[in-house]
């Protein structure tokens, strides 16, 4: 028996027997209560939100499906950024439904079956539906695709497949949850006729006057020396702007380049062109293809402006059996040979009935009761009523069979030879995997010519003597770096060290840079002053990196953002020299003109100006000056205005005050579905801000 399955067992004979230890006694408790000690607790946990947790396997199998529509969508094999985009798709959606959990059940909000399958397949389906069911080559929502999807989730029995549609049905509940609930509250706002007037005003009055700006580049910095003290009392008055929801740390690091040179361009080109030799003569051209292509291209027919543009510009241009290039597209070589060519239609409006070969007796007899209907329909019977009788797809069964408006591409070879080769009006027998079909072909969209080509690409990587000089050069600066010396010792090396100053636990690069997850996960393991004992690798790359500080969730310390605000601080230095010279000047002035005199400044015109606004035009946005001038009264200078440029006086002329607003309804209901727009994100974030959320992602991901 193992020790947890003793301790199980015998803890009531321990915690009576063992007094004299409480200590462990109060220990062994835990694990009596829960099941597991305590240290032991949440170690898959990967986040929780109001107490409520979400762990490892369950998360991970999210985040699987997501990739996996990534993937569908976008074409091609799961990149790390596919990845990082999964994982915060599935924690969004995590975060969302546990905060508006209670807020929901409290007001007994619901989607029935009928609402969620007009959601799926109604006229106007969710847009999580909508956008894993887009073609990636049209950039449109296709139908037939979804109808397929849906057949086959209901005869392939294909497990996977049925968890992907599950998740993607509560995805598609939880967002109208989320939307009957955000309508809610946006129907309990509401604008009153004061406000409308307001605003009409704000956007109407329009406002004449003079100013003098007397900018901060005016002032030297040896003129305007900052203190601690400056820097402290600017961060006390803005500490809300410095407020973050989530632990960020600042990581500094060096990149070594080891990006691929002319020489390695060169090797790739050789390849490729013996390559192209080889591909010329190749009996399968697509399995010659698949086998040495860096990257796999669908073998199917394909129009102008699906290919890269070098390929594009050429092969819709060569007789079947030419194979073209080498050509440079996007850091690699590509060759392409074109298998066939034909002038079809675009796209193709189809219907189908599904027969089942192993419950009809086998494919002759599946094969003989088609051509049986297939002769019903062509003697004048009802196609839609045939396939609610016999079609073995509950798909599209439901609608008589019909699957849409499809491109090529989307149906398997032998269905779309069928209909794309076909004409309008025909009825075809096709055998496919899921059985016999028998399609009707209602309409043929547009016409093109396609080519089918078998494409090869070699990528343009670094050769190994240019990855083996980057990494010597990282070796070396990892021997010899430490957290005191990181930056000088990269200068020796002709290296740059560079500060990530607020780097977040799910973040995959440094201002801007590509960075790895393990270089992320090791700064949220480090402690402050750490430095990397190993190179971090990236596609063309190699990183070292120091951690230099951690600022918690909340608000970020003085010296977390001291070098942010560094520039607005001197501003607010050389403020109080420029308001000094203004002193000066306004004392005794009873005109603007004087003012601009005494400075030896022009005073500038400006006419048409409005409260909503708030531009000085040629200048800036300066929301303090223009809010200045429309609590003025004529033909008086204001004080000095502390502004973004610099430091302002101003002098109004007169207002323009606009006629009576014509339509006050019309006012309050723009302004109405302002409100309510944002009134959902402000609510979500204040239930944000209360809630319980404990974020341990980056130890799994």
């Amino acid at each position: 028996m193992g020790l947890m399955g003793f301790l199980r067992n015998k803890a009531g004979v321990i915690l009576t027997a063992a007094m004299a230890i409480a200590i462990l006694a109060f220990l062994l408790g835990d694990v009596v209560r829960g099941g597991a000690p305590f240290w032991a607790r949440h170690q898959n946990r990967v986040g929780e939100v109001n107490g409520t947790e979400i762990e490892y396997p369950a998360f991970s199998q999210q985040v699987e499906q997501a990739e996996e529509m990534f993937k569908q969508q976008m074409g091609g094999a799961v990149t790390p950024q596919m990845r990082t985009y999964a994982v915060q798709q599935v924690w969004n959606q995590f975060l969302s439904r546990e905060i508006l959990r209670k807020e929901i059940e409290k007001i007994g909000l619901t989607v029935g079956s009928k609402e969620l399958n007009d959601l799926v397949q109604g006229p106007n389906p969710s847009a999580q539906i909508v956008q894993a069911f887009t073609d990636p080559q049209t950039g449109q929502f296709n139908r037939g695709q979804l109808s397929t999807f849906i057949s086959q989730i209901n005869t392939a029995g294909n497990q996977a497949m049925a968890d992907q549609w599950e998740t993607l049905l509560e995805g598609v509940k939880e967002e109208r949850l989320s939307s009957k609930y955000g309508e809610l509250l946006s129907n309990s706002v509401y604008v009153t006729s004061l406000e409308a007037n307001e605003e009409y005003q704000e956007r109407n009055k329009l406002a004449n006057f003079k100013y003098i700006l007397l900018d901060y580049a005016s002032v030297k910095d040896a003129e305007a020396k900052v203190t601690d003290a400056d820097f402290q009392e600017y961060y006390n008055e803005h500490k809300n702007m410095f407020r973050t929801q989530e632990e960020t740390r600042a990581i500094q690091y060096v990149t070594v380049d080891a990006k691929p040179l002319a020489k390695d361009s060169l090797a790739v080109k050789e390849t490729i062109n013996k390559l192209k030799q080889d591909l010329i003569v190749a009996k399968d051209d697509s399995l010659f293809a698949s086998i040495n292509s860096d990257n796999k291209y669908p073998f199917t027919y394909m129009k102008k402006g699906q290919l890269s543009p070098s390929l594009d510009s050429v092969v819709f241009n060569v007789a079947a059996g030419t194979t073209v290039g080498p050509f440079l597209s996007n850091g690699a070589y590509e060759i392409a040979k074109v298998v066939s060519t034909v002038v079809g239609p675009d796209s193709v409006k189809a219907s189908h009935i599904l027969l089942d070969a192993t419950a009809e007796g086998g494919v002759d007899k599946a094969f003989a009761k088609a051509d049986s209907i297939k002769g019903l329909i062509q003697k004048g019977d009802n196609f839609a009523a045939l396939a609610v009788q016999f079609s073995n797809d509950p798909g599209s069964k439901a609608n008589g069979g019909e699957l849409g408006t499809f491109t090529r591409g989307r149906m398997l070879p032998e269905f779309e030879k069928a209909v794309f080769e076909g004409k309008t009006g025909d009825i075809k027998v096709v055998k496919t995997q899921y059985g016999v079909h028998i399609i009707k072909i209602e309409k043929q969209i547009g016409t093109a010519k396609y080519a089918k080509v078998a494409i090869i690409d070699k990528v343009i990587n670094s050769g190994k003597e240019t990855l083996n000089n980057a990494h010597s050069k990282a070796t070396a600066f990892l021997s010899a770096a430490t957290a005191q010396n990181f930056a000088q010792e990269a200068k020796k090396l002709g290296l740059e060290a560079r500060t990530a100053s607020r780097v977040t636990a799910m973040d995959n690069v440094l201002d801007g840079t590509e960075a790895p997850r393990d270089l992320i996960k090791w700064a949220f393991e480090a402690k402050k002053g750490d430095i990397s004992d190993k190179v971090f690798e990236t596609e063309t790359s190699y990183i070292l990196a120091s951690l230099v500080d951690v600022q918690p969730k909340g608000v970020l310390s003085l010296d977390a953002v001291k070098k942010d605000i560094e520039p607005a601080v001197k501003n607010k230095v050389k403020a109080k020299v420029l308001k000094e010279r203004f002193a000066k000047a306004l004392a005794g002035a009873s005109s603007i003109d004087q003012v601009a005199q005494k400075v030896g400044k022009s005073a500038i015109h400006v006419e048409n100006v409005v409260f909503a606004n708030p531009v000085i035009p040629g200048v800036a946005l300066e929301n303090a000056v223009v809010g200045t001038v429309f609590g003025l009264q004529p033909n008086k200078p204001s004080k000095a205005i502390e502004g973004n440029t610099g430091v302002y006086v101003v002098q109004v002329n007169g207002f323009t005050n606009p006629s009576a607003i014509s339509d006050i309804n019309a006012q309050k209901k723009q302004m109405l579905a302002a409100k309510a727009q944002r009134a959902w994100g402000s609510i979500f974030r204040a239930l944000q801000d209360k809630a319980e959320i404990i974020d341990n992602r980056v130890k799994f991901f």
